[in-house]
This record gives structure tokens, sequence and C-alpha cells, in this order.
């Protein structure tokens, strides 16, 4: 137990609380003007000792900069491509706006303003609705270790309110569009097939090796993702850290035999088999050989990824369920790719109340169908 003392001052007799916190550390607070007062105090610090709830007022001086420093080294769980964004949150957004404060200084309010400057822009550009939740993200998860290490009784960083993210505006290239880029890009008009037809993550389609070919059944398997982190290629796992198996159609049948023929089964089939493809460029002013072959092939400007969509497209237009498209792309449930591609499924409304007025007619004829009409 902890014990209450008289003490005097200038002003007269104040009262002192020492106690020591679940760590055996010694600690005070003075000032008290009635004994009462101190008393009440003293009970609940007890009280929070004895639920857990004691937070040592001490604790709270440590920096955001000291936690970031411990959370950030604590993400080993990410993969390579998806620490660098965090990363560059931190050290671009968060560190410079919170690092030198300690953590019992934050105050909701201050950090919601935080979230509206670079929402709005303030003294800078306005920052998109998805990066500013990803800064926010950082923080508030700084944040929750801090509580959960009982250095913070609660997250000032939660219940604020937070953007929207916009939509992105996805391209889905018809039949033809696809095979006029593809054949504008000469020796890499397979690899355009393959991605519009199949799927396949960059990452997925440069990392394939020939072992993962199953020709007989026209089946590849995703097993590895190649990523470009500035000039170095980190080979990993695919995105949902699963492998899964692909099929492709029959008429890449023979392109993907050419790209594997006189190839170990370790080598890559892509390229010269040793080096992973890099990305092609695809932002304005750039010059690459795929903004080459979509001005050829009079397509409008899209990126790589556009490919994995249209593949999607193609295959829901060609009456592929929800669940095969979630197993080719690798998604981690159908409903995730509901989601992602709602805007595809439009269609299937006008099927559903055409089938429903079928099924009705049929079940509903004459003057029956009349009076329910009516």
């Amino acid at each position: 137990m902890g014990s209450v003392e008289p003490y005097a001052t200038a002003a007269g007799r104040r009262y002192r609380v020492r106690y020591r916190t679940p760590d055996r550390k010694s600690r005070e607070k003075a000032g008290f003007k009635v004994k009462r007062d101190a008393e009440l105090y003293l009970a609940s610090v007890e009280v929070k000792k004895a639920t857990g709830e004691f937070i040592d007022v001490s604790a709270g001086k440590v920096t955001v900069r000291t936690l970031g420093a411990v959370w950030l080294a604590s993400q080993t769980h990410l993969k390579p491509s998806a620490l660098r964004v965090i990363e560059t949150a931190w050290r671009v957004h968060v560190e410079p706006a919170w690092g030198d404060k300690a953590i019992s200084e934050l105050r909701h309010t201050e950090i919601q303003s935080w979230l509206s400057r670079m929402t709005t822009g303030g003294p800078r550009k306005p920052l998109s609705g998805a990066v500013v939740i990803r800064n926010y993200g950082v923080l508030a998860a700084i944040l929750d270790n801090a509580v959960k290490d009982r250095l913070l009784p609660s997250n000032p960083a939660r219940g604020v309110t937070l953007p929207r993210k916009a939509k992105k505006v996805r391209r889905y290239l018809t039949h033809e569009e696809v095979w006029k880029v593809a054949t504008a890009a000469g020796e890499y008009s397979t690899l355009v097939l393959l991605l519009a037809y199949t799927g396949l993550r960059w990452g997925e389609v440069t990392a394939l090796r020939v072992k993962h070919l199953d020709a007989l059944r026209r089946r590849l398997t995703v097993a590895e993702n190649a990523v470009a982190l500035g000039s170095v290629i980190h080979v990993g796992t695919p995105k949902s850290h699963e492998a899964r198996v692909v099929p492709y159609p029959q008429f890449l049948s023979e392109p993907i035999a050419r790209l594997a023929e006189g190839k170990t089964r370790d080598m890559l089939i892509l390229g010269d088999g040793v080096n992973h493809l890099k990305r092609p460029k695809t932002s304005s002013g750039q010059t690459s050989w795929f903004i080459r072959a979509l001005a050829e092939a009079g397509v409008e400007p899209l990126t790589v990824h556009d490919l994995r969509h249209t593949a999607a497209s193609l295959a829901i237009s060609a009456g592929a369920n929800v669940k095969a498209l979630q197993r080719m792309l690798g998604h981690a449930s159908a409903a995730m790719t509901l989601d992602t591609y709602a805007d595809l499924f439009s269609d299937d409304l006008d099927a559903v109340s055409d089938a429903l007025d079928t099924a009705v007619q049929r079940a509903v004829v004459g003057d029956r169908w009349g009076r329910a009409a009516r």
C-alpha cells in the first residue's frame, strides 16, 4: 500500500501521495490541498493496480519516434513491397508530424486536424484518401501497441473521421483490343496474352518457371512472385502467401511451349530464363514496349495491371462463376472478388429479373396470371 504524508509550503499545509507501480518503482504525487483528495487519489491508484488498468504517468513521456521504430521493426510478416509502402508513410508523413511528441501529449482533435490537412492540402498538395488512410493506420497501430503495453489508457487516434477512398476507374479491353496490343507488342505478344487471359499479376507471370507448366492439363502453378524494389528483384510467395493453379486457353499452348523450349525445369519461362523481366513504364512521358504497343494498336493508355482486370472481365462475360474467378485471380474469398468487380456483374441483375419473369409466367397462367398481376 502507499501512503499519504503532509508537508509544509509557503501557501500552507499540503499532502503528498507515495506509492509503488506494479513493477515496484517508487512514485509520488504532491500538491493536494485536502487530505481526503490525496486519499482518494491513492485509492484509485490501488484499484487500477489490482484490476490491471494502472498506467504509469512517466510511461507516457516516451516519444512517437521511439515507439515507431519498435513497431516498424516488428512488421516482419509483411512482404518487402508492402513494408516499403509502410516505411514511406512513416518516414514522409507520420514521423515529421508526430515523432518528437510524447504519446501522452497526443490529442484526438490534433490527430483529426492532421488528417484534415492531408485531405484538403493545407500548405501542400492534397493527398488521396487511400494515402491519408494509410498514414493514419501507421500512427494508430503504433498507439495501439502503446495501449497494449500499458503506456496509454486509450488510443487518441481511434474514433476519428477518415476520408473515403476514391474508387479507381478500371479499364477493360475487348478481345479485339487485346489481340491488337499483343500483335503490336512483338516479342512480348505471349506475355500480353498471358496477362489478359489468366489474370496473373506482373510479379507472378514473370516468376513462372518451366516446372510450373503443366502442358497436358493447360495449367500454370503460381508459386512465386517477383517484385522490384528499386533495382533489386525480391522473389517470394504470391500475394496471398499460397500457391494456386491457373488454367490457360488452348490457343496459348503453342506460344507458351515455344517460350519454354530449350530451357531447364528451374529456368524462367519468360525472357532469357535467368533474369526476371522488369515491369514496363506506363507513366506519361515514359517510353517502353508496352506504351508503344498501345499506341500502335490505337488503344488508350492503361497500366499493365489493367490486363488483370481485363482477364476478370473477359472471364465473366464468358460465363465464369464467381468461385472459379476467385481461384483464378488468387483472391482470399469470393466476396472479395464480388466487391472488386461488382460493376462487371451488373448485367446479372437483368438476367435475374428476366428469369423470375419467365418462371412466374410458367407457374401462373390464364386468369390466375391476370388476377395475380392485378
